[in-house]
């Protein structure tokens, strides 16, 4: 079986994995329910014939807007399969961008989870002039639900039609837009071919080992990043379980025992700093060896020839004792890969998670490219810490004399939307991609990142900042949530900093302080004499052009749901600017 559509992927699962007891699951109410690959089939195709009854042409556009789940796939399947283009959107944007991304690319039909992305789109119903249908999977509405959609496709089914819609789908045509959630301005409408996705299965299927067959998803799925990874476990003939929900993924891990999955690095370092802080906890010899392990595994290095035999003794110490409960703790005892990608991850927790057996795969990219620009692999040198790997294999990856990352193949987007110009900005004559993001090439040929070229910033002594680098350290605090180093045309660094108030109400109960609200806390003496402290140790590793010379605690939540967050975790450094003006004006005048 050849893949040239992404709806091909399911013919190839039939084929090749029908003996796979689950394609997809998620838990509902307690308990899982699953999908097997035939009743996944056979949903996704009874959701074709429903489009094509109502009218669903070749290239129209219908937008998914609901959490993980596995409706999710059937609907993307069947949207390609009548060869319609999938227009995912994220259930957390405002109903301003809802607005702005119907009518940008002519939304004709969405299929919406319910709750307040209904209500939110009811708010713009009237100024959608394109959007003919809206279905729910809610049934606490007015609205046809998901159910009725399958029930309508059961009564007109034409097999005849569908497979003439399938043929007519070239592997170069548009398969799906993904509207990026930018900082600034609307949000751009990247087109990504059939081609463009399926070159990134076709490179990255080496990189799971064969007997990797369950995978967990949590991260968004309307996101590139997510949704690419979750075409490749369907590719490889893989199970996909989906977390009931952020706040349930630890229990959730502990059912399923995943193979592989998919992080970002901000969840990483929450996980490891409450690992740390559990540890820490205890006490006598039980504290000495948990510390003493924690220090052996942020020295681990990938390469057995960099790891000497003393120190792999030590290891296997270390996890007999340690590691081997830790990962029991985090349902995480039969891990081959865990895919860190959408940011830097900092080096001593890519090296812990390494060495307690949780293998970290760090991927680099961006949804106009597919969004795979670099990977780790298993091949010589392409897999070490504070890299992203090797370009993928068709890619090309060199840095310009600005030191901004360019890349060209088969992973470049087909353009943005409606937006030739603003396309021609990003990708040159010559077909480079400009990412925007600095970094640096070592003599193995493996990418390393250090920073975006647009973050740069000069004090007023003409010395350039690179905020990632040094936000990168502060947050492997334990006592920081966020920061974002503020000081352009200033005489030196600031920083607004968020703490994690869940640390540091260990921590003041530890210290004997009284903990009443996060306002209070950041007021407190105490609390702020420790900050000092931490501030003062972080700065150790910078040159003084670097170094937080003033920074101010704060007690808000930067949050996805408050827009002040990308659905990756990511600040949106422009809004925290803007919302914070006058405070870091302040800063600047005392």
């Amino acid at each position: 079986m050849e893949v040239k559509r992404l709806f091909d992927i399911l013919k190839q699962y039939v084929e090749k994995y029908s003996d796979q007891d689950v394609a997809l699951a998620r838990k509902e109410n307690g308990g899982w329910r699953k999908y097997s690959i035939q009743e996944y089939v056979e949903i996704t195709n009874n959701l074709s014939y429903a489009f094509i009854k109502l009218g669903i042409k070749k290239d129209d556009k219908v937008g998914i807007i609901c959490n993980n789940r596995p409706e999710w796939n059937m609907l993307d399947m069947a949207i390609m399969q009548v060869g319609a283009v999938s227009v995912p959107i994220y259930p957390t944007i405002s109903k301003e961008d809802y607005r702005y991304i119907i009518n940008d690319c002519g939304v004709k039909l969405i299929v919406l989870e319910g709750g307040s992305v209904l209500q939110k789109i009811e708010d713009v119903k009237a100024d959608t002039p394109n959007l003919e249908a809206i279905y729910a999977l809610s049934t606490k509405c007015d609205y046809p639900t998901f159910d009725q959609l399958i029930e309508l496709g059961k009564e007109n089914q034409n097999a005849e039609e569908l497979k003439a819609r399938e043929d007519s789908v070239n592997e170069k045509d548009c398969a799906t837009i993904i509207y990026t959630s930018g900082t600034t301005g609307n949000p751009k409408g990247v087109m990504l071919s059939h081609y463009n996705i399926i070159s990134q299965l076709e490179n990255l299927k080496q990189i799971p080992s064969p007997w990797s067959k369950k995978a967990f998803s949590f991260l968004p799925i309307c996101h590139a990043y997510e949704r690419m990874l979750v075409f490749l476990y369907q590719f490889l003939g893989m199970s996909v379980y989906y977390a009931e929900s952020l706040a349930t993924i630890a229990s959730d891990l502990k059912d399923v025992q995943p193979t592989m999955m998919s992080a970002v690095p901000r969840l990483l370092e929450k996980i490891y700093s409450k690992v740390k802080q559990s540890g820490k906890s205890n006490k006598g010899i039980k504290k000495l060896i948990f510390v003493w392990a924690l220090n052996l595994a942020e020295r681990y290095k990938i390469d057995p020839c960099n790891r000497t035999w003393l120190y792999n003794q030590k290891l296997k110490i270390a996890d007999a004792l340690v590691y081997k409960k830790i990962r029991q703790t985090l349902g995480a005892e039969n891990f081959d890969i865990v895919v860190s990608g959408a940011a830097s991850i900092q080096p001593n927790i890519a090296a812990f998670f390494s060495a307690i057996k949780m293998p970290i795969f760090e991927g680099y990219g961006m949804t106009e490219c597919s969004p795979v620009i670099a990977v780790s692999c298993r091949l010589p040198h392409g897999r070490e810490i504070g890299t992203v790997g090797f370009a993928l294999p068709g890619v090309e990856v060199k840095i310009a004399d600005n030191k901004e990352i360019i890349c060209r193949g088969h992973n470049v987007m087909m353009g943005y939307y409606n937006q030739p110009e603003l396309t021609r900005e990003v990708i040159d004559e010559e077909g480079w991609m400009h990412t925007g993001d600095l970094g640096e090439i070592n003599e193995y040929g493996q990418v390393r990142i250090t920073g975006r070229l647009k973050n740069l910033f000069k004090t007023s002594l003409g010395k350039y900042i690179n905020p990632d680098v040094i936000e990168g350290k502060f947050t492997e605090s334990g006592f920081i949530e966020n920061i974002v180093v503020v000081g352009e045309n200033q005489k030196y660094a600031g920083a607004i900093i968020i703490p994690d108030f869940t640390f540091l109400k260990t921590w003041c109960q530890k210290h004997e302080i009284k903990y009443t609200n996060p306002q209070e806390m950041i007021n407190n003496k105490d609390v702020k004499a420790r900050y000092a402290e931490e501030v003062k140790k972080i700065n150790q590793n910078f040159g003084d052009t670097e170094k937080i010379k003033r920074y101010e605690l704060i007690a808000d939540e930067w949050s996805v749901a408050n827009g002040l967050l990308t659905p990756t975790l990511k600040v949106k450094r422009n809004i925290i600017l803007g919302k914070y003006k006058e405070l870091i004006d302040k800063m600047y005048k005392e």
